[in-house]
């Protein structure tokens, strides 16, 4: 059994959402970003880095990949390489980095070849993997509200996808996933070598399927070639941590917090605007939305949004900043509006009792200007909304959650959620 992971993500969301599969299943487990210095991540059994790739080229992609990989990959780390459930970003140039590094390690004098098992689909959130393709409510990914805003290739075929990078891959269809010979398929893919399965799942339990013979491919050692890289989305993290799970960790506690929680809203998915709808409807949240040219062109407007912000902070009340941008939004816009509004809040956040974000960069930007480097997970709220203590200049409770994950009620789940806990300063 892998005894140390190494998750490699292109945004915080997705690293967080990977990481608490094993932090809930018995093993100490953190995100960072950045320098990594904030969680004394060489003593961790699971480390989960934020790459903060997902807006970069391919070949900026690989690069930045290549590099956190050797800085970060330990020999005795097994790597899982966290690619998006609907493909966002640049998934293929970033595993065929993973396979390049490698492969290098291969050549340097490690036993055997390198094998990837590529299953992406997270069932709890709707995504699936039939015939190789991606699936989003049982629809192709093509019809779904993300690939419309966002997406990198011209289609969601998982051979063709990975084919972009250069990857060499074998299809595992549901049948064979599911029927007695799996195990004996899936060691006839890794003895070819240098490729990478690419695993259909329609379920949590496919993917436990897929997760309990890679490790059993993992455990076989130097025998059995270089033990197995993973490729996939938190639902593959879930199943490979609960082939391995422990006791649990002991409850983790704070000191109570007066100051209301942050919850900002940056992602543009209509679950997270439908969510946002109904949480600024209750009694006690303060619903703040600032336009695009607020943020980018009115000082004056933004400084008195900003001071609302702080005396309702203060005064113990939850508030909900939501960047608001109208009509057909500018997607090239985001990252600048994320930031001038990170910049602007930044000298609140020694107030704030509890933060929690939709979108990984949003939760990114804001995070890093509060003097943030790293989170340790604690639990999961639902699939996809991770809990956790931030690290670094302040230690207060966070959760983050993928702008698509979840539902209207999302946000009121993760608003009671912090609220009990900043309070009462109890994860349990």
């Amino acid at each position: 059994m892998a005894e140390r992971w190494l998750i490699l993500a292109d945004d915080l969301t997705g690293a967080a959402d990977c990481a608490i599969a094993f932090g809930r299943r018995g093993r100490a487990a953190a995100v960072t970003w950045g320098t990594a210095t904030g969680c004394g991540s060489a003593d961790l059994p699971v480390l989960s880095y934020d790459a903060d790739s997902r807006g970069l080229s391919a070949a900026a992609a690989a690069q930045r990949h290549a590099q956190c990989l050797r800085r970060l990959h330990d020999p005795d780390r097994i790597l899982f390489k966290k690619i998006d459930s609907t493909l966002r970003g640049q998934p293929a140039a970033e595993t065929a980095a993973a396979l390049r590094h490698l492969k290098g390690r291969a050549e340097a004098g490690f036993a055997g070849t390198v094998f990837g098992i590529c299953a992406p689909a997270f069932p709890a959130t709707g995504r699936t993997t039939v015939g190789g393709r991606v699936q989003v409510d049982g629809r192709p990914l093509e019809e779904a509200e993300v690939w419309a805003r966002d997406h990198s290739y011209a289609n969601a075929d998982l051979a063709f996808v990975l084919g972009t990078g250069g990857i060499r891959t074998t299809a595992v269809p549901l049948v064979t996933v599911r029927g007695p010979g799996f195990a004996s398929a899936l060691g006839q893919v890794a003895a070819t070598g240098d490729v990478v399965a690419v695993c259909d799942a329609e379920t949590q339990a496919d993917l436990d399927r897929i997760a309990a013979e890679g490790l059993r491919i993992a455990a076989a050692g130097p025998s059995g070639g270089l033990a197995p890289f993973f490729v996939g989305s938190a639902g593959l993290a879930h199943a490979l941590a609960a082939v391995e799970a422990r006791p649990a960790l002991a409850p983790l506690r704070i000191a109570s917090r007066r100051g209301g929680s942050l919850i900002v809203v940056g992602s543009l998915a209509t679950t997270s605007r439908a969510a946002t709808r109904k949480l600024a409807a209750l009694d006690g949240v303060v619903h703040l939305p600032v336009s695009s040219e607020t943020l980018l062109g009115d000082p004056g407007e933004l400084a008195a949004a900003v001071a609302r912000v702080a005396i309702a902070i203060a005064a113990g009340h939850d508030v909900l900043v939501e960047i608001a941008m109208a009509g057909v939004p500018d997607m090239a816009l985001g990252p600048r509006l994320v930031h001038a509004l990170a910049d602007a809040l930044a000298p609140l956040g020694a107030a704030i009792g509890a933060f929690a974000a939709t979108g990984g960069e949003t939760a990114s930007a804001l995070l890093s200007r509060f003097g943030v480097d790293g989170i340790r997970l604690v639990d999961e709220i639902e699939p996809g909304v991770s809990l956790g203590l931030t690290l670094g200049r302040l230690a207060i409770p966070v959760a983050t959650k993928a702008g698509a994950f979840g539902d209207a009620d999302s946000l009121i789940r993760i608003r009671e959620r912090l609220r009990a806990v900043r309070i009462e300063g109890s994860f349990s």
